[in-house]
């Protein structure tokens, strides 16, 4: 049981849960600061969270069941949970069903709005996985999948959404959408071998590293004017300045003839700018704004 646990949880990548939960708090609390004028609840906290493990839990589940065949080809992939035999299909699709249920559960524990919300976040959860067959935006629609789990978190304690909220979303889904292309350089050769779309395999690597660089200034951009459309102050402010780094300093990890500190980009880069920001808006609206 513990061993199959593990298989799991190695499955839906669950610490990569960083990336997305803390601006999921961001969201939470922007949004209720900005709104309200108030904390979000434990309550609201807790419920956000369940959300979370169960829409992250269920899109993770849906992309190895979907890309299954494809994982199969792909050497950096093949030794995966279900193309190496480790998890069945079936067992997989229950884990995908049970964590579905976790998300419509929790979503009806916040507000109306939220319900009403399931369906699109359901089918963007679902699409993305589909999306590398058709189009290179896939990223774009990764991003704004993603991007869901801080106006999901904004929706939850408020109840709405404003420009505020939709400046935040955004922001975030650039930002994924453009470290997802930095990740996809390392499948640059099979995805062109396998006809399969991406920004590095339609435009190349050093053309798809630009646009990466684009996406994130423009995420910069909108952190930005967060900073000056909401109650956020210095605190945040000096989070932002590390944030920028980050963003910068990321890109000078990756370069066309040379991916070899990608993993650095990725993983490392990217949860410490999600912690950041998260870190510099608490502190920012709930220690400073409290005192």
């Amino acid at each position: 049981m513990i061993r199959k646990t593990r298989i799991f949880l190695e499955m839906i990548k669950f610490e990569h849960t960083i990336f997305a939960l803390p601006f999921a708090f961001v969201g939470a609390i922007l949004g209720a600061v900005s709104m309200q004028d108030r904390l979000p609840s434990w309550a609201e906290i807790g419920w956000i969270v369940l959300a979370m493990i169960g829409a992250r839990s269920a899109a993770m589940g849906l992309n190895r069941l979907i890309d299954k065949a494809i994982d199969l080809r792909n050497p950096r992939t093949e030794g995966r949970a279900l193309p190496a035999g480790l998890l069945k299909s079936g067992e997989v699709l229950l884990f995908i069903i049970a964590s579905f249920a976790l998300l419509f559960y929790a979503s009806f524990q916040l507000n109306t709005l939220a319900v009403i919300l399931l369906p699109l976040a359901v089918f963007m959860l679902v699409i993305y996985s589909y999306t590398k067959r058709f189009t290179w935006l896939c990223h774009v629609v990764l991003g704004l999948t993603i991007a869901l789990a801080p106006l999901g978190g904004w929706v939850a304690v408020t109840g709405a959404v404003d420009w505020t909220a939709m400046i935040l979303y955004v922001s975030v889904a650039l930002w994924t959408a453009g470290f997802d292309i930095i990740y996809a350089c390392q499948d640059f050769e099979f995805d062109r071998k396998e006809r399969l779309h991406s920004i590095p395999a339609r435009f190349g690597l050093s053309r798809a590293l630009a646009m990466a660089r684009v996406f994130h200034f423009c995420t910069g951009v909108g952190f930005i004017a967060l900073y000056w459309l909401t109650d956020l102050g210095l605190s945040y402010l000096i989070g932002l300045l590390v944030a920028l780094f980050i963003l910068f300093y990321q890109h000078r990890l990756v370069k066309p003839d040379d991916l070899t500190r990608l993993d650095t980009a990725f993983f490392t880069m990217n949860g410490t700018l999600s912690m950041v920001v998260f870190f510099f808006t608490l502190l920012d609206l709930v220690v400073l704004h409290t005192w």
